[in-house]
């Protein structure tokens, strides 16, 4: 049995493009003209690490709240009516739990966006654990969200425990908990870009996971 964390977005759901889509479209309504694709980039970090790349600190610290309210309101009118889980995504946690495995989410959405995400994908009732913004203080690639997971898990043993993500934020957060961390290619981070961050193994997506299953480290044993 082992403890498996799992981030949401790009990783579960087919939601990078739409938050990324959000945050150009808010970051335009006050005046900031950023790109979609460059957004994209910084996908996987929360917005308190990722508007500081695009927002001068000045104008952050006087309406970096005000913009992330807005982002937020308009993913959840706009966007999140379009998330799509990825293929596999039920079969997998269907496995998973056969297996005898405990399995957490770990996200940096709000805890009324992580309970939407798991009605989307299907797996409400295969979770053990979900974590949210509220319980870390710093989003990735800080380890806080992981380490709470750890948290509410009961603190395993160091390899017993391992992070699924989609990037490479998501494999250096788990590093810094000091935890090993399975890639996938979902999210559209490039597997060498993975690969440097960490991730002992890479795979397609959940469905190319839950294919390779007997092979994987989930099953031989991690490092």
């Amino acid at each position: 049995m082992r403890n498996l964390i799992f981030d949401i977005d790009g990783t579960l759901l087919d939601s990078v493009d739409l938050h990324a889509e959000a945050w150009a479209e808010a970051f335009r309504e006050f005046g900031i003209t950023v790109p979609p694709g460059e957004v994209r980039t910084q996908i996987g970090k929360g917005g308190d690490q990722l508007m500081p790349v695009f927002v001068p600190k000045e104008r952050l610290e006087r309406e970096g709240e005000t913009i992330e309210q807005f982002r937020s309101r308009l993913f959840t009118d706009k966007y999140l009516p379009k998330v799509r889980p990825f293929p596999g995504v039920r079969a997998l946690f269907e496995r998973l739990k056969a297996e005898g495995h405990v399995l957490a989410l770990a996200s940096s959405g709000k805890a009324d966006e992580v309970e939407r995400y798991q009605e989307i994908a299907g797996i409400r009732d295969l979770v053990d654990v979900a974590t949210n913004s509220d319980e870390a203080e710093r989003s990735k690639p800080h380890p806080d969200i992981f380490e709470a997971a750890l948290k509410r898990l009961g603190h395993p043993h160091r390899g017993q425990a391992v992070v699924i993500g989609d990037s490479p934020y998501d494999a250096e957060a788990a590093r810094k908990a000091g935890l090993p961390a399975i890639g996938v290619l979902c999210g559209g981070f490039p597997e060498a870009q993975l690969g440097e961050a960490g991730c002992i193994a890479i795979y397609r997506d959940p469905q190319d996971l839950l294919d390779g299953y007997d092979r994987s480290p989930l099953r031989r044993g991690l490092p």
